[in-house]
């Protein structure tokens, strides 16, 4: 698995680490719309390019099934 991940990923990496935190469950999609202010294609095509980086993993199908695969420390500062 490679950490190396562009700005953006990072960004939406950052984001599903403090939600997860925050609310004890993985976001929505729906949840990483509103907060990035993106249409449901945009979060999902994102979604899809973390899993295939193996930056995330999930359960196709299952809501809320996000499952961060880096460590913390790995993760910029969401902002």
């Amino acid at each position: 698995m490679t950490t190396s991940f562009t700005d953006k990923q990072g960004q939406y990496l950052a984001f599903i680490y403090a939600y997860q935190r925050l609310h004890k469950q993985p976001p929505a999609e729906a949840d990483m719309q509103r907060h990035f202010g993106v249409t449901p294609p945009t979060v999902h095509q994102m979604v899809i390019k973390l899993e295939q980086r193996g930056f995330i993993q999930r359960t196709p199908g299952k809501p809320r099934s996000i499952k961060l695969l880096l460590k913390p420390e790995q993760l910029p500062v969401l902002r």
